[in-house]
């Protein structure tokens, strides 16, 4: 007689997965396939159901820059161990020379000054930022594309074994790690097949079978630019490619929201106290304006903002017209083409103090 069966959802996701996976959708914006890459690879992990020997996950990141690959991995340190800088970071570009693997694993004994030359990829690098809850690492390749030959035999023995032989001979575990590798191959494909206009990226939200065949032609562009460029031995060791999308004018307007919060919270921390903001939408609409860029996505969005708020801002706190507890209002001047910054008093009667300060009678 057979048992009592019962049909299995493998599609649920664990309660620490799915934690992660909302603190990532709140702090990256239009790169919803990459968040559930990772994710799939944190639930794995945390069923100690990874491929034994190797790290615990081997991720490629391509696509534009400003489109979020970096902040994605410092959003996921953030979410798990609460410090978005508690990932090794490797600058691919400064190890464009073979001798320069020295500055990773440190020279071997009997080179000058072998003791001296700390090595950036040790166990104790490594494991600073483990918590008792997180012992996980992150270690980020930046732009791989422009590592030497050195590097990338180094790279193939982490990321095949989960081991890396330093100068000293000691060894350095990385199955509790997670590789993130970025590169901006096949940007200009991506870009050819969106053709953005006016600095925003075009997107059909009245055709969503156009816009399904738009981002399959974006996923293969990425995929394909990445397969001229590197090894097949390489692309064998990669368990999850995300492609980064461009980001569009909806996107930018959410990650503008983002930003002006945390440029609200820099406020309450320079004035020790809460200062609330508010900005206007027309305010909102020039930032954009002014912030948008289709080649540098993001990130130009960010400079324009610390120009326009951020530094104006700093002149408000740092003479004293905005001190804690004070409202500030950003809105347009149209005819000037420039924002105003207001400061908002409450509607009770004011009266002038000894030190010439407006405040509530």
């Amino acid at each position: 007689m057979a048992g009592l069966r019962v049909l299995l959802d493998p599609t649920r996701t664990g309660a620490e997965a799915q934690a992660l996976e909302d603190n990532l959708r709140k702090r990256i914006v239009g790169q919803d396939h990459a968040i559930r890459q990772i994710v799939d690879l944190y639930q794995t992990f945390l069923a100690g159901m990874s491929s034994p020997g190797r790290p615990a996950g081997n991720l490629l990141f391509l696509g534009p820059t400003g489109s979020g690959k970096t902040r994605t991995v410092e959003a996921l340190a953030e979410s798990l161990v609460g410090d978005p800088r508690a990932v090794v970071k490797i600058d691919c570009a400064e190890f464009q020379h073979s001798h320069e693997i020295a500055k990773l694993i440190g020279s071997p004994p009997g080179y000058l000054g072998h003791r001296e030359t700390r090595a950036m990829l040790s166990q104790e690098t490594l494991d600073q930022f483990h918590t008792e809850k997180v012992k996980l690492s992150f270690v980020l390749f930046d732009e791989i594309e422009k590592a030497s030959d050195a590097l990338w035999n180094l790279l193939l023995g982490i990321l095949d074994k989960a081991t890396l032989t330093l100068g000293d001979n000691r060894r350095v575990d990385f199955s509790r790690a997670l590789i993130f590798m970025t590169s901006n191959l096949g940007a200009a494909e991506m870009s050819s097949i969106l053709h953005p206009g006016l600095g925003f990226t075009v997107h059909d939200s009245g055709a969503p079978k156009s816009q399904e065949k738009i981002s399959d032609k974006i996923e293969r562009a990425g995929v394909e630019a990445a397969r001229r460029k590197f090894t097949p031995e390489f692309m064998n060791r990669i368990d999850k490619i995300a492609v980064f999308h461009p980001l569009g004018e909806n996107e930018l307007r959410r990650i503008l929201d983002l930003e002006l919060d945390a440029v609200e919270e820099r406020m309450c921390g320079a004035a020790g106290r809460p200062i609330d903001l508010e900005v206007h939408r027309g305010a909102k609409d020039f930032l954009l304006r002014e912030g948008t860029d289709a080649r540098y996505g993001a990130r130009h969005l960010k400079r324009a903002l610390e120009r326009l708020v951020v530094h104006p801002v700093s002149h408000l706190i740092a003479t004293g017209q905005l001190q804690q507890s004070d409202r500030l209002l950003i809105d347009l001047d149209a005819e000037l083409g420039r924002l105003v910054f207001l400061k908002e008093f409450s509607a009770e009667p004011q009266v002038e103090t000894a030190t010439g300060r407006v405040a509530a009678a």
